[in-house]
């Protein structure tokens, strides 16, 4: 009879890891002020109304009053003013039910390279501002058309001092706040002045914690360069989910934090701040990944609220769920290196302690990670390929260190990808075999998919620094402990190894050394490089 001790020890010690990981991870944060509290209304946020499957993106949207209603109803109880960005979609019914609803609006008007629809625009928003003139407290004639570079400065000037001659409101431009001190200009043409102000943006990137000083450094700094007009800031917020930038980490705790450190400070110091943003957009996703659309205060869908006042704020809200599914993982890894020995009974020599600390290392890294896989696929995961991309990649993930135990307790290698996709003659008859060479080969294409993007495309592109850990590390533990013993190196898994180890260097510089999520993400790919490195077919 196999002793019972060794992996028993190994399995409480695996338990114990996981519950004090997830215990530390799920702790709360509880605030002194609430990011919304209804007692203390914010000055103004930012509002687009799409829910769903609309988009901004589609001239066929069109948004009902009805939906803009229940908004502008949950709105006015947390702020008396919106910010809204266009008058087309649907948009233009904003003003008359921010009337009824008790709110005041700063009213865009959407600039593109479109000049007939930029005339539409301005007509629209200078009827609507003749219209509710005790609603529309300033019309905003572009945002950001200096930053995508759709506009000249010469021509927007003359654009904002047309429409201020046909409305008795006062007039403003949008733009993050480095376009205002190179174009500056404006400064002649608007009645106030509208910065952006987005920390997480910023060429380099301010952390959470230094959030608000920066904003209100900012704001100083535009005062002092245009002396004599008020200073807006139009654009404030953190988002709650995404890849890190620099030491600038999207999460929930640091959204709260940051929205409830720059109200803070705005009524100490007597500011103007419009907050980004009301509601996720999810339909941002599509063009500015996992980050686009999570700046909100509230869900997309359900509309709620998601920090409400006087409850504490987690990263991982569902923290027991995803603890007790790591564990029941843990207990399924150490299940099959069990049950396999027992099937097929090796020497102690053979499977020894070497091969249940790899077991226990591999259940523990599993147990961990794998409610942050799940959470991080639930947020990173946008329209039928990204759902297959990322669902494909926790099932591999999930898998590898499962067959990863039966493999090291049979003193079997991992499988080349000549045993599932070459010639007759080189198939394995293993069902076991073939799952583990899928679990392999998965992993292997989702991770050279986000390599390549990491180096030439990486700006919106997150890190899934926890699935390509948990499946890089049953693997890297059978090419160490079970390494093959004939055969040649196949030229496809040297391909992808060098694609992981030149990707790895690359994408750790580019980031820089702040970025523990890159960091983080390169390990897994190095490790993923031996483990290919070291297949023989």
């Amino acid at each position: 009879m196999l002793s019972l001790r060794i992996p028993l020890t190994l399995l409480l010690i695996s338990l114990g890891a996981i519950a004090a990981a997830w215990w530390r991870l799920g702790i709360p944060v509880s605030l002194p002020r609430a990011p919304i509290d209804p007692n203390d209304k914010v000055q103004c946020i930012s509002y687009a109304p799409f829910r769903n499957n609309q988009t901004s993106l589609s001239p066929e949207t069109q948004v009902s009053p009805e939906q803009i209603a229940e908004d502008l109803a949950q709105l006015a109880k947390i702020s008396n003013c919106i910010r809204t960005y266009a008058t087309d979609l649907g948009l233009d019914q904003i003003p008359g039910l921010a009337a009824k609803a008790g709110l005041k609006v700063i009213q865009g008007i959407f600039l593109d390279r479109d000049r007939k629809k930029n005339a539409t625009q301005v007509e629209t928003a200078i009827r609507l501002a003749k219209e509710y003139p005790d609603t529309i407290t300033a019309l905003v004639v572009g945002n950001e058309v200096l930053l995508r570079k759709e506009m000249s400065v010469s021509d927007l000037a003359a654009m904002i001092r047309s429409i201020k001659a046909q409305v008795s409101v006062p007039v403003t431009y949008a733009d993050v706040w480095e376009f205002w001190l190179s174009n500056r200009e404006l400064y002649y043409a608007v009645d106030f002045i509208t910065i952006h102000i987005l920390p997480y943006w910023e060429n380099i990137p301010i952390p959470a914690e230094h959030a608000a000083a920066h904003a209100d450094e900012i704001r100083r700094q535009i005062a002092a360069v245009f002396p004599g007009k008020e200073i807006l800031i139009g654009e404030f917020g953190w988002p709650s989910e995404g890849r890190m930038r620099e030491s600038a980490l999207p999460s929930r705790t640091n959204q709260a934090r940051v929205v409830s450190e720059v109200l803070d400070l705005a009524r100490r110091e007597h500011f103007r701040v419009n907050l980004f943003e009301a509601y996720d957009e999810g339909w941002k996703r599509e063009i500015e990944g996992t980050i686009g659309g999570t700046w909100g205060l509230f869900d997309s869908d359900a509309r709620a609220l998601k920090y409400p006042p006087g409850q504490p704020i987690s990263n991982f809200p569902l923290w027991k769920l995803q603890m007790v599914s790591g564990m029941a993982l843990a207990i399924l890894v150490f299940g099959a290196a069990w049950l396999t020995l027992r099937r097929k009974p090796r020497e102690p020599k053979e499977a020894g302690l070497a091969s249940w600390l790899a077991v226990g290392l591999s259940a523990t890294t599993a147990g961990i990670l794998f409610g942050v896989a799940a959470q991080k696929m639930v947020y990173e995961s946008y329209g039928t390929g990204g759902w297959l991309l990322w669902g494909s990649l926790l099932a591999a993930a999930t898998a590898s260190p499962v067959l990863g135990a039966n493999a090291l307790m049979s003193g079997r290698a991992s499988p080349s990808f000549l045993e599932l996709l070459g010639p007759t003659g080189h198939h394995t008859g293993s069902v076991l075999v073939t799952m583990h060479g899928l679990a392999l080969i998965v992993t292997t294409v989702v991770g050279t998919a986000t390599a390549l993007g990491l180096v030439f495309d990486p700006r919106f592109i997150d890190f899934p620094f926890a699935p390509f850990t948990m499946a890089a590390v049953p693997f890297a533990a059978i090419a160490l402990l079970n390494p093959p013993t004939k055969g040649i190196r196949p030229l496809a898994e040297s391909i992808f190894a060098g694609i992981f180890v030149v990707a790895a260097i690359y994408v750790g510089f580019n980031e820089g050394p702040e970025n523990w999520q890159s960091l983080w993400t390169c390990a897994a790919l190095l490790l993923l490089a031996v483990t290919l490195w070291r297949a023989r077919a």
